[in-house]
């Protein structure tokens, strides 16, 4: 199986997990020159209650304008714990503390773990 088919597979065993709980999720996405964060709320249709549509409430990447002129690149920890921080600070905004850490397949490591850890250094409870 390629690499990405896995971490594919891994983030759909997640999300479904997750989506059993209930709880809004913080999703995060990397590529090799930026980090992404978003916090996913699930809700009913108007029009059928048992179809769930996805909102995002608060999104943060590493391509804001209030982070991009103060990092150097967008691909290391350093990026990745700004971006953490001021995801915690959106989410806390609107007035959600709990969440799921969404991480996409990734393994809990470097920018993935800075990100977290910022977060919840932030406010999140995850």
């Amino acid at each position: 199986m390629e690499k990405k088919q896995s971490r594919l597979k891994r983030a759909k065993r997640t999300r479904k997990k997750i989506l059993v709980l209930g709880s809004p999720r913080l999703s995060v996405h990397r590529t090799p020159q930026h980090i992404y964060a978003q916090l996913i709320v699930m809700e009913a249709s108007a029009e059928d209650p048992r179809v769930k549509i996805q909102k995002i409430i608060a999104s943060v990447s590493t391509l804001d304008k209030t982070l991009r002129s103060s990092l150097k690149t967008g691909g290391n920890v350093t990026a990745a714990t700004k971006v953490g921080e001021l995801i915690a600070e959106r989410v806390k905004a609107k007035g959600i503390t709990k969440v799921a850490f969404d991480r996409s397949g990734y393994k809990y490591h470097g920018r993935i773990k800075a990100l977290a850890e910022a977060a919840r250094a932030g406010g999140l409870e995850f």
